[in-house]
């Protein structure tokens, strides 16, 4: 299989909105989880997480619009435009038949579920809005952005927890390879911070309760972890094949070369402990990338926190890298806003690109005490190092694994 082409960025996250603004804030190991504020959770076991105040700021979508949508309709919406824009694409000069969609999310949008159930209890049938079908399920921001654009191409919406986005980019991938499509904006987009979501997510069982200290809650690989802390947004990139990016003189990105999935199927829940079907995925990725594990020189990790998921990931790179591992430098930039579900990866992603685009890896923040010895995390700050291949590891509950090999872009 080809390589695709990454031609455009589109970035909603509580580090920033916008490339720019979210990559200057993840160089800067900066901490953007805090005390939700937005109603009231004190009585939630864990009432922290990235979130985003601004979004407002940015938007180009009309009020008419946004009384009909969810807020993470909302966010893909801006994502998608501001990709669109650094891809220099005028979606109107596009065959709306050949362009598609491939987007992926873990919960749905539950802002507007949950306020009009309390209507339909409070008023009846006549006090839900009509729109409410149409605004929570997780396939509405696909439509939305296709409605909005005009877009009819194939499309596809991704509901795999975790790792939702991650396996919508696979997925695109291969559909462009295939040539059945000239582009696709393809990514992922969550709000679970809601009354109801945040219910939701603190039954997942793996959420840090460490609510008086939020910028320090979030702890991926350290002894000290005590779970996630969930973050809102969204990440949406441009892809198209190289010729056609190449042909229209678009500045190239990044490349996506590689993918490979796996379920470990030991529990409905939680991952295998041993990472084999991990390790089988890494080399899945790898081999339809057609790279060895030797050119690999960055690893962004899921970093769930939890003991039995972070422990079972490093066993799954040791199994593919071996004793080359520890020279690889691994980091976990999400520990910085938030774990945003089934948008981490399209996040994981983009933040890959940029780290390649800048020769700089973001850092695992709260790293304090590794778990596991003798790797080479980047800790606390920023390090420089220059990567010209990178791994995005994606996961999600019950053992799904998604893992993409993206490369460094053309200046």
């Amino acid at each position: 299989m080809e390589k695709i082409a990454i031609t455009g960025i589109g970035v909603v996250s509580p580090s920033g909105i916008g490339k720019r603004q979210f990559w200057a804030n993840i160089k800067s190991g900066r901490s953007f989880i805090k005390k939700i504020t937005r109603f009231d959770a004190s009585l939630y076991p864990s009432h922290i997480a990235g979130q985003i105040d601004d979004l407002e700021k940015y938007s180009h979508i009309s009020e008419r619009l946004l009384k009909k949508i969810d807020a993470f309709s909302h966010m893909a919406l801006v994502a998608s435009e501001t990709a669109l824009q650094d891809a220099g694409i005028d979606i109107k000069n596009e065959d709306p038949n050949l362009v598609g969609i491939f987007l992926g999310n873990a919960i749905g949008g539950w802002l507007y579920a949950e306020t009009e159930l309390r209507d339909l209890y409070l008023e009846g049938r006549e006090g839900v809005s009509p729109y409410m079908a149409s605004a929570w399920f997780p396939a509405a921001p696909q439509g939305q952005v296709s409605i909005y654009y005009g877009i009819k191409g194939f499309s596809k919406t991704v509901v795999s927890d975790r790792a939702s986005s991650s396996m919508a980019l696979g997925y695109a991938r291969k559909v462009l390879d295939k040539n059945k499509l000239n582009m696709i904006i393809a990514g992922g987009m969550e709000a679970p911070v809601t009354p109801y979501a945040l219910l939701c997510c603190n039954t997942y069982g793996a959420l840090s309760k460490n609510n008086d200290d939020p910028q320090s809650a979030y702890r991926p690989f350290d002894k000290k972890r005590s779970g996630f802390v969930i973050g809102e947004g969204a990440g949406i990139v441009v892809m198209e094949s190289i010729q056609r990016a190449r042909k229209r003189g678009a500045n190239i990105l990044g490349y996506i070369s590689g993918y490979g999935t796996s379920c470990d199927g030991v529990d409905r829940i939680n991952c295998a402990s041993d990472g084999k079907e991990l390790a089988r995925a890494i080399n899945m990725a790898l081999t339809d990338a057609r790279v060895k594990p030797q050119d690999i020189g960055y690893i962004s990790l899921d970093g769930l926190a939890v003991e039995l998921w972070d422990d079972s990931e490093i066993r799954a790179l040791k199994l593919v890298f071996g004793d080359a591992l520890k020279d690889i430098p691994l980091s976990c930039p999400k520990s910085m806003f938030g774990n945003l579900l089934g948008a981490s990866g399209a996040l994981d992603m983009i933040t890959a690109l940029l780290t390649m685009e800048n020769n700089l890896v973001p850092p695992t923040l709260n790293l304090d005490t590794p778990a596991l010895n003798g790797l080479n995390y980047v800790r606390g700050q920023a390090k420089e190092y220059k990567v010209n291949k990178s791994l995005i590891i994606s996961r999600g509950r019950g053992g799904i694994n998604s893992v993409l090999v993206v490369e460094k872009g053309e200046k």
